[in-house]
């Protein structure tokens, strides 16, 4: 039961690697708060974490919304001890092809929900002088992918913001860090493979060991930032990409 005791709040929480972190900290004794903006998703999964988890239906690129739902897990559950910010997705296209309305929501979903849930979760981080936070990012920042450049301006915040965070909160046992993953085997990206969706080819071909993540292989480095023992990390970006950049 490592995480017995501890209340995990995680974003984007009915999506593949939302699901499949919520599961491992479940596993291993936490309190389990989901938001995501599907609800039938969201009801599909705490069905299947059992445990009586807190499910919230919510925007959370709404400073509002956002609040209410750290504000519901604290009253629920006491604190937040581990933040996962998992919620994202965008529109992937040529950046000649963008609009103002994608644009705004690509960053809507990735930054701003980040920031907004982040924030109203330090307090209680810093009260209790203790926290976990993991983001998940983008390898796509570091490797340029076609079709990325708005998607990983937003990212790009998100990689970034974890090195000045763990930089202000060190003193308070608040670690933050990144889990940036290659591409995922999500139901969107199965069923482009499925239609020989030729990007998907091409995104899968930077990738040394020649095939997108499983949503467990991302969420096993997430589960073990959320550790006690990973105490000592922090401020990194941690890629889990099958090679497609090395350092």
């Amino acid at each position: 039961m490592k995480y017995h005791g501890k209340t995990a709040l995680i974003t984007g929480g009915a999506s593949p690697i939302g699901l499949a972190v919520a599961r491992r900290l479940s596993a291993g004794g936490a309190n389990i708060a989901l938001a995501d903006i599907d609800p039938e998703a969201l009801d599909r999964a705490g069905r299947e974490l059992g445990g009586n988890p807190l499910l919230s239906v919510a925007d959370l690129s709404d400073e509002h919304a956002a609040s209410d739902f750290v504000s519901a897990a604290i009253q629920r559950f006491g604190t937040v001890d581990i933040l996962v910010n998992n919620a994202g997705g965008g529109i992937i296209d040529w950046t000649r092809n963008h609009t103002p309305t994608s644009i705004r929501q690509t960053i809507d979903r990735n930054l701003w929900t980040m920031l907004w849930v982040t924030r109203a979760s330090l307090p209680s981080m810093v009260e209790h002088d203790y926290g976990r936070i993991v983001n998940i990012g983008a390898d796509s920042v570091r490797n340029g992918l076609v079709m990325h450049a708005i998607y990983n301006a937003a990212k790009g915040g998100v990689h970034a913001i974890a090195s000045g965070l763990a930089r202000e909160y060190a003193q308070y046992d608040i670690t933050v860090n990144v889990v940036a993953p290659c591409m995922v085997l999500t139901p969107q990206v199965i069923a482009a493979k499925e239609a020989n969706n030729p990007i998907v080819a091409e995104m899968e071909a930077v990738i040394p060991k020649g095939r997108s993540a499983e949503p467990d292989e991302v969420a096993s480095m997430v589960s073990y930032l959320c550790l006690d023992e990973a105490r000592f990390v922090t401020g990194q970006v941690i890629s889990v990409n099958g090679g497609s950049t090395m350092q």
